[in-house]
């Protein structure tokens, strides 16, 4: 009973720390587009990272990166990740070394101010229409040829389940097959504990990490299926053994 009283308190305190630090970087980044690409996706990341550096620590949140050696020089990458909550673009845009984009639903894109930095980091994508998400896998291919790195969640939606990961959609697969970019695995862990899913209000403060995995070469498979069941394999490997 207490803990979930504090968590509420903290809860709303996290939401004003967000809201106050994004607009301290509100400005900055809607600026960065000015630049054109892929410079305006460089100039946005280090401004994310700016604001994640002061964010996290206000809302008592204490972050570990690792594998990031994983990331060759001259090289840009297919990032899957698994997804708990919405704490994990947050950890991910700013935590990917070099400049990358999100594949996002965009609804978010709407929500007011908080619309432009969205825009700004993401590849958005309506799933109810057809021509949306043609077109979205089309900008997935050119971000990929600007040498950005592509964050994709293979779930698609947050795993809302008991179960570590659920399946995986073909999409960053096909992408990774036909721009022959290799998948670089990313396991998050501590987002769900910290904001579930299944709470209203809640907020519990801790350690979140992300955990790059040696990259996977598409070129080494037969077929889309085969990539695909060896990548969920490798990360649910990595999330169960931690």
């Amino acid at each position: 009973m207490i803990k979930n009283i504090v968590a509420r308190i903290l809860a709303v305190w996290t939401a004003i720390a967000f809201v106050g630090t994004m607009l301290i970087f509100l400005l900055p980044i809607w600026t960065a587009g000015i630049f054109g690409e892929p410079a305006s996706t460089k100039w946005m990341i280090r401004f994310s990272r700016m604001w994640m550096a002061l964010y996290f620590p206000l809302s008592f949140i204490k972050v570990k990166i690792t594998g990031k050696e994983n990331f060759k020089p001259g090289e840009n990458y297919i990032v899957v990740c698994n997804h708990n909550s919405f704490m994990d673009v947050p950890l991910s845009s700013p935590g990917i070394p070099g400049a990358n984009k999100t594949i996002a639903k965009i609804e978010m894109s709407r929500i007011p101010l908080f619309g432009i930095i969205y825009k700004r980091g993401a590849v958005l994508i309506n799933r109810k229409d057809e021509n949306s998400r043609k077109d979205s896998y089309q900008r997935m291919k050119d971000v990929l040829n600007m040498g950005i790195h592509m964050c994709i969640y293979p779930e698609g939606t947050r795993n809302k389940t008991d179960q570590p990961l659920k399946s995986f959609h073909d999409g960053a697969f096909r992408l990774s097959i036909e721009t022959e970019k290799k998948i670089i695995p990313a396991i998050i862990r501590g987002t769900k504990e910290m904001l579930p899913t299944k709470k209203t209000l809640y907020f519990w403060p801790g350690k979140i990490s992300m955990q790059f995995l040696e990259p996977i070469d598409p070129n080494d498979f037969n077929d889309l299926t085969a990539l695909k069941e060896h990548v969920y394999k490798t990360m649910l490997h990595a999330y169960t053994s931690y």
